[in-house]
């Protein structure tokens, strides 16, 4: 009777709230709500080997979302079962890795995952600060979970003991933890701590030593003093390290809400020196001049506008930290002694372009950083011509347009000015609309083509008609009243001469 009272549309949401909190124990609302989101694919995974007689539990950062109610994006089991039984288990499953971990490929709500299936395991010696030198089956969690990285991560999660008194096909109605490191302590303080000793840890891989700043920084969580010390003091360790693995961390790092003290937490730990050396070299290199809204150094300078771009794109907030990385080795002084940083853009464009290359980022994503540092320094002067706008479009790519205003709203905001858009960088920006509706002027939307050149001057295909047209297009981009048919006719004659 009470249940069906709950589900009567009149009762209110907050009605039933209210029953709800006054019928379970806050623990047990609790426990509900975590077994309520976890999905039935990787329930019925679970019991596949715990039916089979296995111990089986849920791990790692799922296990740790689920207690601070926050999305889980991948699944891990872990269980006593070796990888030929859990393969044989899971028909659709793969194994190919030498660490005990089989992929369940899986659909959740429509997209498409993997359910890794761990054996307990202990580790051997790491040599390469990547990965053991041996593995050998465990037969305890608790040796699993003493392997991993923080406390936080090595919790692990099963259901009671099925004692008969519900349908097996239910969703499991208890849950229980194995924490040996303490790590639900540890969440509800917020706190990242490693699993047994610091120097152990970082010393085993040392991408842990990004992880710990890029989890603390997603999380909004403290590193432990001694985990930090630790850090501090392995983080030329980083070395050792692929530029893929590195990459993927800091791009992680860079996409969180956080992104500004993560990348603090990076400069403090001694990381970012490793990383990006080039970026400290702007480290007490004033850029004081009169009249200039400059106050602090250059690399303060590129960590505000950092914080203050307002992209949520990794890639474009690597080029605002990045855009004026090529002033130390642009700086010199005037005539009045004063510091100059000219074509900065230009040595900075080069340098990204290196640092891009050993973090191994993509083409594109190489070609988007490096256009945005290297015309960062567009004028948005009220008196230039409609053909600089479309110039400007031109050289950065429409697809670069709305990332150059964020990366110029950040750089002024960096810099010290209280508003993010001056009355002329709006005007430029309603001048770039303008011109980008319906879409940019091009080659193509000339009143003549190559089939014209070819006409007038009675010539075959080749590169001569190329180099016409894009004469031709220079002239009407310039004054776009001087495109049509009879003036360029006219000028396709000229230029033939």
């Amino acid at each position: 009777r009470f249940f069906f009272i709950l589900s009567e549309p009149r009762i209110s949401q907050f009605v039933r709230v209210v029953f709800i909190l006054l019928y379970y124990s806050r623990e047990e609302y609790f426990m509900e709500s975590i077994i309520n989101k976890i999905p039935k694919v990787v329930l019925s995974a679970y019991n596949t080997l715990k039916d089979k007689g296995y111990k089986v539990y849920l791990v790692g950062g799922g296990v740790r979302n689920l207690l601070m109610d926050i999305p889980v994006k991948d699944w891990d089991l872990s269980t006593n079962a070796t990888p030929d039984e859990i393969t044989t288990l899971f028909k659709d499953s793969y194994y190919n890795n030498l660490f005990g971990t089989v992929g369940l490929p899986v659909d959740i709500n429509g997209t498409k995952s993997v359910i890794e299936i761990t054996t307990f395991r202990s580790e051997g010696e790491y040599k390469d600060r990547r990965r053991p030198e041996s593995v050998e089956w465990g037969k305890t969690i608790e040796d699993d979970l003493s392997r991993r990285d923080f406390t936080i991560n090595a919790i692990a999660l099963r259901f009671a003991p099925f004692d008969g008194s519900q349908d097996k096909q239910d969703k499991p109605s208890e849950v229980e933890f194995a924490d040996p490191f303490n790590g639900r302590v540890d969440i509800k303080n917020k706190l990242i701590k490693a699993v047994g000793d610091p120097k152990k840890r970082f010393k085993e891989d040392a991408l842990r030593l990004m992880r710990a700043v890029r989890i603390a920084t997603q999380l909004s969580f403290t590193i432990d003093d001694a985990t930090w010390k630790e850090i501090q003091n392995d983080a030329k360790l980083i070395r050792d390290i692929s530029g893929e693995r590195i990459r993927d961390e800091l791009l992680k790092i860079l996409g969180s809400e956080n992104s500004y003290e993560g990348t603090i937490m990076l400069k403090d730990s001694g990381l970012l020196e490793e990383i990006i050396p080039e970026l400290l070299e702007g480290e007490g290199i004033s850029q004081a001049r009169p009249g200039r809204h400059h106050t602090e150094d250059v690399l303060t300078h590129n960590l505000l506008s950092l914080k203050h771009s307002p992209t949520k794109n990794s890639i474009v907030r690597l080029a605002a930290l990045l855009h004026d990385v090529g002033k130390p080795k642009a700086l010199g002084k005037d005539e009045e002694g004063l510091v100059t940083f000219y074509n900065h853009e230009v040595a900075g464009a080069k340098i990204v372009k290196e640092i891009a290359q050993r973090l191994r980022l993509s083409k594109k994503e190489t070609e988007r950083i490096v256009t945005l540092v290297r015309w960062h320094m567009f004028t948005v002067d009220e008196k230039i011509t409609d053909a600089a706008v479309r110039r400007f479009i031109r050289r950065i790519g429409v697809e670069n347009v709305t990332d150059m205003m964020d990366l110029r709203i950040g750089d002024r905001l960096g810099g010290g000015t209280q508003t993010a858009e001056s009355w002329r960088l709006k005007l430029f920006k309603k001048r770039v609309e303008k011109e980008l509706s319906p879409k940019p002027f091009s080659i193509e939307d000339m009143a003549i083509d190559g089939n014209d050149v070819m006409k007038e001057l009675g010539i075959k295909p080749g590169r001569r008609i190329g180099e016409i047209l894009q004469a031709l297009f220079e002239e009407v981009d310039e004054d776009l009243s001087k495109n049509t048919k009879e003036h360029l006719l006219q000028r396709i004659k000229d230029l033939g001469k």
